[in-house]
């Protein structure tokens, strides 16, 4: 079930509300074990990245559905009131296997996307333009700033979404067929956040409301 009102009827010319979006959260106390802040709290920063991006999701105007797949209760809690949301309890915590049940979970006969939970400056508008060009592939992916991990793979209706997410994953998505999509460099869609160093570029991109609050004093970090 799609949580909050329904879509109604789209303006002519309006995108259509048709992609299910899965993302994939780990518990807030063992999520991004990489990224340490000097005086900030590791665990209230992971669960303030993962909402701000399922919030961003949830705003894009191609999105029907965000299946967020966690175990994070406090965070299922804040996520139940964000509209376009369904919650899936992770019955493994480990990626593969949730995003397998988020997928799972999803309508076969809509498309369908893989998004990773840490990218806290995605904007919706980013997302609605991977996801415009996705809907011209059978598969279709968006590397990472570095160019060798993946934040989204999709999948159009009726076509196997099977990911290669993990080391080198946007090789592996390459071999495995899917298209991939070409965004700047910079674009908060790009820019998930697993070290310290990777926060200079999130910022540049535009942090979300939750994760900037938290951030929101002048940082120096190593270059």
């Amino acid at each position: 079930m799609i949580r909050g009102s329904g879509v109604g009827v789209p303006l002519p010319g309006a995108p259509v509300r048709e992609w299910v979006v899965v993302i994939p959260v780990k518990r807030a106390e063992i999520g991004k074990s990489r990224l340490r802040i000097p005086g900030v709290d590791r665990e209230p920063l992971a669960r303030a990245i993962a909402l701000d991006t399922v919030e961003a999701a949830a705003a894009c105007e191609r999105v029907a559905q965000v299946i967020v797949v966690t175990r994070d209760e406090v965070t299922a809690t804040a996520l139940r009131l964000l509209p376009r949301v369904r919650l899936v309890r992770d019955r493994s915590e480990g990626l593969t296997a949730a995003i397998e049940q988020g997928v799972g979970a999803a309508p076969g006969d809509r498309p369908r996307a893989v998004l990773l939970g840490d990218l806290p400056a995605l904007r919706p508008d980013e997302l609605a333009r991977a996801l415009a060009f996705a809907s011209s592939h059978p598969r279709a992916f968006v590397p990472d700033a570095e160019g060798t991990g993946t934040v989204l793979a999709t999948a159009r209706a009726g076509v196997e979404l099977r990911t290669c997410f993990g080391g080198d994953s946007a090789a592996a998505h390459r071999a495995a067929g899917f298209s991939e999509v070409g965004l700047p460099v910079l674009s908060g869609l790009r820019r998930d956040l697993d070290h310290a160093e990777h926060l200079r570029d999130a910022r540049r991109a535009g942090l979300g409301p939750r994760t900037s609050a938290l951030l929101d004093r002048p940082l120096v970090l190593a270059s």
